[in-house]
């Protein structure tokens, strides 16, 4: 079992393509999202250096952006 974390936005679409993505294959993940919660969002800032998201955390790899491949690997997909 994988320890995920999205930090997203609500109109962000790749956000949505990853929640999706998650969803379909039955991976269970925790949400933050960043355009409410200022904890979260200076956490994903302190943790990237930036401020684009989805950012998704797999265990100790943080992934920028909704990249599938990267991600089916990470699960062991």
């Amino acid at each position: 079992m994988h320890n995920v974390t999205i930090y997203s936005t609500p109109t962000c679409h790749f956000c949505h393509a990853a929640k999706d993505f998650f969803n379909d294959n039955k991976v269970a993940y925790t949400e933050h999202d960043v355009a409410s919660d200022l904890d979260k969002r200076k956490e994903m800032v302190e943790m990237t250096g930036q401020m684009g998201v989805p950012v998704i955390k797999i265990d100790d790899d943080v992934i920028v952006g909704f990249d599938e491949n990267h991600i089916k690997q990470l699960l062991g997909m």
